[in-house]
């Protein structure tokens, strides 16, 4: 019964990435051999559970890369081969732990998904004879073992079903075709917007002036943002200026802070592309953000600080590409809708291909760093 729910979950996430996200669809493979899965088994020396069988004979695993299916818990689903080669390596690195240890890792557990970038991963437990057999753990390199995602595959499959099925409520994104899971959006304080400009001699936090419209932008920000950032580094300048201003003002309404008439008049001033004169500490403008950062620090509110300390004034005085990054940065704090928000703002143009290291090595930006990759680009290429 257990693999039949395999089946049917399976057909429900087949469904759903099929209609939302055909990029990460594309990225199950078909299913593995009988042959296949047999030799595994014994190679390993352990019986799978039915479960796992059938999960094998519907995908065997996912192709590796960004675009990679992953469950819920940041694990690529593997494969034969996959499971084959991380089952054994897992057992390798448990030789030599003392009995203290028992259950860091077990001889029976085999692992059908993986973190890649660490040994972190799903398993199913394979002691056949055990109440346990076929239960669903994670593996933390810090600390061990640990059960309770779920009693069978079957039943964890059905619950990244119903995940799926309940879209943002669950924190289901999708963008350019691809799944994203976000994080729960965290509730946050309210602000009022009444509060007096406070005395020049307050004792207030520095508001960092620093920034200039010169300011290099590394290119790992960029990076971080995949074919977003590879837009944004390959965009004519006046379009990353427009859209660094819509960001901002975004960023300016998911805090308020457009509520305070000194933010208001410097963002209306900048979008007519009147950049205000640079502020000292004790200009009404600088006082404000300076109360908000009292503000932010009272409350602990780290987005509020990042908001008002780093964004708003390096929008209006600094680099449009540190800029447009920051706000979207900060943007994923408050909205799961970030990403289709910056590429409407960017003029929604057709997306690039992921960028990798050839794409930021072979880039040519002034307002980029991308000096690294340019060495290591023309090391390859000699």
């Amino acid at each position: 019964m257990t693999a039949d729910l395999v089946q049917a979950s399976w057909t429900r996430i087949d469904a759903w990435l099929r209609e939302h996200a055909p990029r990460t669809f594309a990225t199950l493979r078909p299913p593995a051999g009988d042959d296949e899965i047999a030799a595994a088994q014994e190679e390993l020396g352990v019986a799978f559970p039915s479960d796992l069988v059938a999960s094998l004979l519907r995908h065997n695993g996912a192709l590796e890369g960004p675009e990679a299916f992953r469950f819920s818990s940041g694990d690529r689903l593997l494969g034969v081969s996959g499971i084959f080669g991380d089952t054994g390596f897992m057992r390798g690195i448990d030789q030599g732990i003392d009995g203290e240890a028992e259950g860091y890792w077990l001889h029976g557990y085999v692992k059908f998904g993986s973190y890649d970038v660490t040994s972190d991963g799903l398993l199913v437990d394979c002691r056949t004879g055990r109440d346990s057999f076929g239960a669903v753990g994670r593996f933390f390199d810090e600390t061990g073992t640990s059960f309770g995602e779920a009693d069978s595959l079957g039943e964890y499959l059905a619950q990244e079903a119903d995940q799926l099925e309940r879209g943002q409520d669950a924190g289901i994104v999708t963008f350019n075709g691809r799944l994203f899971r976000e994080a729960p959006l965290p509730a946050r304080p309210k602000y009022s917007a009444d509060e007096p400009l406070p005395a020049p001699v307050e004792q207030l936090p520095e508001l960092d002036l620093s920034h200039s419209p010169t300011d290099l932008l590394h290119v790992s920000y960029l990076d971080g943002h995949e074919e977003l950032g590879a837009l944004i580094a390959t965009l004519p300048y006046e379009q990353v200026v427009e859209a660094a201003q819509k960001q901002l003002r975004r960023l300016a309404v998911d805090t308020g802070l457009n509520n305070y008439p000194e933010v208001e008049a410097a963002l209306n001033a900048w979008e007519r592309g009147e950049a205000p004169p640079r502020p000292d500490q004790t200009d009404p403008f600088a006082l404000r953000l300076r109360a908000v950062l009292a503000q932010a620090d009272t409350g602990r509110d780290r987005a509020l600080r990042w908001a008002a300390a780093e964004k708003i004034a390096l929008g209006i005085w600094g680099s449009p590409y540190r800029s447009v990054c920051g706000s979207a940065e900060i943007r994923s704090h408050f909205t799961v809708d970030w990403r289709a928000d910056l590429h409407a703002d960017l003029g929604n143009p057709p997306l690039p291909p992921i960028p990798d290291d050839r794409f930021w090595g072979a880039l040519s930006n002034p307002a980029v760093d991308s000096s690294w990759y340019a060495a290591q680009y023309a090391q390859d290429q000699s």
